[in-house]
């Protein structure tokens, strides 16, 4: 069954990357292996308070031992990260789910990686993937100021790439319009960071015509006020859990989200807007309308998975492995 919770972690280790930046070294609570995982991939902490947060693996693939993942406190965040710095220390255990991967690394000859603040954490394994296959990367990260960007050491250990630092308050933002001018043909682009960076990378993307070969993972909702072309009219349909057999209405003016939460369904939700992935459920029968920002067109149109939390259905019916 999807969305089931998958194991306790324990901080082995806990160390300050920045003032504001804190990185956890986490191991199977009964020192079993870890299950595997790939560059881009994220695991979801469910914190003590109930708050479930997504972070993004940024050791090494290879180490089956250990996940590790870095927290940026945001005192004007949900408060998810100031729990996590206020009360997260070695020995402490916690819940998790995953990992799952909706930012993988595609195969490519050439390698664009621009990262913003806290979005640097998925493109450091990618950068190693793309050292051991021998591909040529570059990477543009940007943030604050040059105090609040973290690892800034172990990206200068890296060989056979470029690396332009960008401290905001010295350097300004990424010249977006040179990067793509100058891009090899078939280069892989993967952006992470703030929402603005990622609008303006995604309208520079589709001005060069790079739109198919840009990959990007998003820490909060996109910034658009207009709907996706794909999202149909709020229609009433049924949802049936095949798990339990349960079969749930959801009106026209109520979110799939709500329904399987007032009817106590064991689903994990956290952003409700449909782009960290909490929510992520098999589709067995049905046509999900789909009203998320995390899934790619090829997995849209495949249909068997949905966020649950936003996505509706263009059927009458909808079966979920719930």
């Amino acid at each position: 069954m999807s969305n089931d919770l998958s194991s306790r972690l324990t901080v082995r280790r806990i160390h300050r990357e920045t003032p504001e930046i804190v990185v956890l070294d986490l191991v199977a609570e009964d020192q079993s292996t870890l299950p595997a995982w790939d560059p881009g991939a994220h695991i979801d902490l469910l914190l003590p308070s109930g708050k479930v947060r997504q972070y993004s693996l940024c050791g090494d693939p290879a180490d089956t031992t250990t996940y590790r993942v870095a927290v940026l406190r945001d005192a004007k965040g949900r408060g998810g990260s100031e729990e996590i710095h206020s009360v997260f220390a070695t020995g402490f255990t916690v819940a998790s789910r995953g990992p799952r991967n909706h930012f993988k690394l595609v195969d490519a000859p050439h390698y664009m990686f621009i990262a913003g603040g806290i979005g640097v954490t998925p493109m450091l394994p990618m950068i190693r993937a793309a050292e051991r296959a021998g591909r040529p990367w570059q990477l543009v990260y940007g943030g604050r100021s040059l105090g609040a960007m973290g690892f800034l050491g172990e990206i200068n250990d890296r060989n056979g790439g470029k690396v332009t630092l960008l401290p905001q308050d010295d350097c300004g933002l990424p010249d977006l319009e040179s990067l793509f001018a100058t891009l090899p043909a078939e280069t892989a682009v993967y952006g992470c960071g703030p929402s603005g960076m990622l609008a303006a990378l995604e309208a520079a993307a589709a001005r060069h015509g790079r739109s198919a070969s840009l990959h990007i993972e998003r820490f909060a909702a996109a910034e658009t006020d207009a709907a996706p072309a794909t999202v149909g009219e709020d229609r009433a349909f049924d949802v049936e859990l095949r798990g339990s057999g349960v079969v749930l209405h959801v009106p026209a003016d109520a979110s799939l989200g709500n329904v399987l939460q007032d009817a106590g369904i064991p689903v994990t939700f956290s952003c409700q807007e449909g782009y960290c992935g909490s929510c992520e459920t098999r589709v067995l029968e049905g046509v999900p309308d789909h009203r998320d920002t995390i899934l790619t067109d090829e997995e849209k149109a495949d249909g068997k998975i949905m966020m649950v939390c936003v996505g509706r259905s263009c059927s009458p019916r909808l079966v979920l492995d719930l």
